[in-house]
């Protein structure tokens, strides 16, 4: 199938930027980018015209581009946290999503579309994340998630976890003295069985 010359309008992602000029399959061109809007044919006919709307494409993705890595520097201190209910095993009932990310970020003045969050994993579990906020397609900002059990689940947990380590303790202190008695009868035994001796030597000395 033969290839076709675009001028990109908008990011495309694993094509290219905007301003950029590439080659893509003409049926991929014909059915979806120039009638999206995404993209305009170069030609040696509109050649002037290309190089003029690049120009000016290439201007704006530079502004855009400096006005996200001030926006990544204002926003590098940002961690977020958020408190859900869990069972025992750290599970959620529920998740974290990258509206909730969104919404945290709101909150704290950057109005950031969901669509430009992405998780590395799902967050399904109390722990600590990384969500990658992207503010321009050269420009990530990696943000620290971190997800703790509500009510005190997991303090629960640490409390269940402790018990048997108590209990191993109890036992332990139970069972040594247990070990002095049984020690300090033998020895009283001991002391009884030689007095016995010695007095009854006495009888047969006097004898």
């Amino acid at each position: 199938m033969a290839n076709t010359k675009i001028l990109l309008r908008q990011d495309i992602d694993n094509l290219g930027g905007r301003g950029e000029i590439v080659k893509v399959k003409s049926g991929y061109a014909r059915n979806f980018l120039l009638p999206q809007g995404l993209a305009t044919l170069a030609t040696k006919g509109n050649l002037k015209q290309i190089e003029q709307e690049r120009g000016a494409l290439l201007k704006r993705v530079a502004t855009e581009r400096s006005t996200a890595e001030a926006q990544a520097e204002q926003m590098r201190d940002i961690a977020l946290s958020f408190e859900r209910k869990a069972g025992e095993n750290g599970t959620l009932f529920g998740s974290v999503t990258t509206m909730d990310i969104a919404e945290a970020l709101k909150a704290k003045g950057y109005d950031i579309d969901r669509r430009k969050i992405v998780l590395k994993d799902a967050i399904k579990e109390t722990g600590d994340y990384t969500a990658n906020v992207k503010l321009h397609r050269e420009v990530v900002l990696e943000v620290p998630v971190s997800v703790t059990a509500e009510g005190g689940a997991a303090e629960a947990k640490d409390e269940k976890a402790s018990k048997p380590e108590a209990k191993a303790e109890t036992e332990k202190t139970e069972k040594t003295e247990k070990t002095e008695k049984t020690e300090t009868a033998t020895v009283e035994d001991t002391d009884d069985s030689a007095d016995e001796t010695e007095a009854a030597n006495g009888e047969e000395t006097e004898i």
